[in-house]
């Protein structure tokens, strides 16, 4: 039986929170504001291309600074390859073995043998690009290396539960991030629309963009698909959220919690690790006697009010209780107006902390310190001081500074995010003497 498996009356086993690390910088967030695990590409091998990824040296760092923190590091080497994708593979896993990666996310079954031949000792998690979807074919891929599964995205909480009960592996499921369109990510649209192969790691997200209807006859006159003057996003997905679920996927013996986001903003990635890492925290502190009928356990409203906080597209939980329709997708536009945005990184602690500025601010403005927690802190800001002393009543992005606020941020933590809630128009300068 597996170690995570639920028993009627005992608290389950949490586990793994794993989140997205597309750079350095977002590793850093993710592990701040409490992720238990990170996966990252390098420069080859990966999906998600455009994702900013590690050079060699720069994984190097990121591994010894997630395991100085207690967090392991996984490596995406998950492209379905083309013969001329498998040269210097494996210079690159015994470069990765070196590293003390903890495991390899693989979704390709030639790139999985290499793997078990050159690096016997990492273990191995299979891609949800293998569309895991039954009992059978997790048992399969067990049976020929793989550790952990990261299962389809087109399952149901029910079906999950059927492969739980039949295999003792590990298994992951996504539960927060962008949809593709596609089955389980195996998708073509961009290779045909724009010659950029999204299965060898350089999607162009061709079901982002807005579409409308040609008559072969009447060239150049568009017809929305939808009564919208502009088209529509006949493709576009809303963000997976199983936030609420939680209680039934920990209690059905899910080994990790997987966050989509190797492209986002840190300001994306530490909003979301640190809701279901509270959320985790929470329901580890539930007494044994509510997980006997944890259908009837619930997250409280605040979490879900948070996590809407840091979305892009609304929230759907896609396939966990019924088949997805119409109503999960978002028609009007590519994303969803966004309500809230980062203002600054806490770069050095102190109750004038120094900030690293992400969009312009001015002295007098209403901001909140993002706690690790599900809470925030509201500020103003009462005065800024630039790394020369001088007082500024205006910072833009990419400014270093000294932030004086009401109250002060002693409390303050070093990569920790400040936030404001998005206005219209920016509260104008205040005149200097």
């Amino acid at each position: 039986m597996n170690k995570n498996e639920s028993h009627k009356g005992m608290v389950p086993v949490l586990p793994e929170l794993l989140a997205p690390a597309g750079t350095y910088e977002k590793l850093v967030t993710a592990v701040h504001y409490g992720a238990d695990a990170v996966y990252l590409g390098g420069k080859i091998f990966s999906l998600r291309a455009k994702a900013g990824n590690f050079s060699n040296q720069a994984m190097q760092a990121g591994v010894q600074y997630a395991h100085a923190h207690g967090v392991k590091v996984y490596v995406t080497i998950n492209i379905i390859a083309h013969n001329s994708d498998l040269q210097g593979l494996e210079e690159y896993l015994l470069g990765l073995q070196q590293m003390r990666v903890d495991g390899l996310i693989i979704s390709d079954p030639g790139i999985l043998t290499i793997a078990h031949e050159i690096v016997p000792d990492l273990p191995v998690h299979l891609s949800t690009q293998a569309n895991v979807t039954n009992y059978a074919s997790a048992g399969f891929w067990l049976n020929h290396g793989a550790g952990r599964l990261n299962l389809a995205r087109e399952l149901s909480l029910e079906e999950i539960g059927q492969i739980r009960t039949v295999v003792t592996g590990e298994l992951e499921i996504f539960v927060h991030g962008a949809i593709c369109i596609s089955y389980s990510g195996r998708c073509m649209l961009s290779n045909y629309m724009t010659g950029r192969d999204a299965n060898r790691g350089n999607c162009a997200h061709p079901c982002r963009y807005g579409y409308s209807l040609v008559e072969e006859k009447r060239p150049g006159e568009y017809f929305p698909v939808e009564e919208d003057e502009r088209g529509t996003y006949i493709f576009n997905s809303k963000d997976l959220c199983l936030l609420e679920m939680l209680p039934l996927l920990v209690a059905a013996g899910v080994d990790s919690l997987k966050i989509e986001g190797r492209m986002k903003s840190i300001f994306y990635v530490g909003g979301v690790v640190r809701i279901y890492r509270a959320a985790l925290d929470y329901l580890g502190q539930l007494p044994a006697q509510a997980w006997q009928m944890p259908e009837l356990i619930t997250i409280p409203d605040e979490f879900m009010q948070e996590i809407e906080r840091t979305g892009t597209r609304g929230a759907t939980e896609n396939f966990i209780k019924d088949r997805p329709g119409s109503s999960e997708m978002i028609y009007a536009s590519s994303r969803t107006v966004q309500t809230y945005e980062p203002v600054a990184v806490i770069r050095e602690a102190g109750a004038m902390p120094l900030v690293e500025i992400r969009n312009t601010v001015f002295a007098g403005g209403q901001i909140e310190y993002m706690k690790r927690s599900v809470g925030v802190v509201a500020l103003e800001i009462i005065g800024m001081t630039d790394e020369e002393g001088r007082e500024i009543a205006k910072a833009n992005p990419g400014n270093r500074l000294f932030l004086k606020t009401e109250p002060d941020l002693a409390f303050g933590e070093v990569n920790s995010i400040l936030r404001r809630k998005k206005i219209q128009h920016e509260k104008a300068p205040i005149k200097q003497d």
